[in-house]
């Protein structure tokens, strides 16, 4: 049995609560107030999920400086009363620092029962090998 540090529980929670508040934000017309916090707990969460350090080198890469800058200033607007577009900014930043996780995820998913057979599509496998930069060797997390 794997066991989680009460770190690792508490920022799952508050990753939780940030994609929840985001949602919701969105949900209800694009309220800066929900994303803001959203946003807020999602930082939050992920620092204490894979720590301070980690998260720090994260989003100090100088080869994912066009992600980093687009996802902190789509957090900015949205900060400053600008929802819709700090929210496409901080897309556009999501699935820049997080495209070369996108193919993994798919390929650990394609065993489970519904969402497996629909990820096993050839369409849908070309979309998601599309965001990893090619093939699978020498493909890893980007955390």
């Amino acid at each position: 049995m794997v066991s989680f540090s009460d770190n690792t529980k508490i920022g799952t929670g508050l990753l939780l609560l940030g994609v929840t508040f985001l949602f919701l934000g969105v949900l209800f017309f694009f309220d800066s107030a929900l994303l803001a916090l959203g946003d807020l707990l999602f930082l939050l969460g992920l620092t204490f999920t894979i720590g301070f350090s980690r998260t720090v080198r994260f989003f100090s890469r100088p080869d994912r400086i066009k992600g980093i800058i687009s996802f902190f200033g789509g957090i900015a607007l949205v900060m400053l009363r600008w929802p819709v577009l700090g929210m496409i900014l901080q897309l556009y930043g999501i699935v820049y620092l997080f495209g070369q996780f996108f193919p993994i995820a798919a390929q650990s998913m394609q065993d489970t029962p519904v969402i497996g057979n629909i990820l096993k599509m050839p369409a849908v496998e070309n979309f998601f090998a599309s965001f990893g930069g090619g093939g699978s060797s020498g493909r890893r997390a980007p955390v």
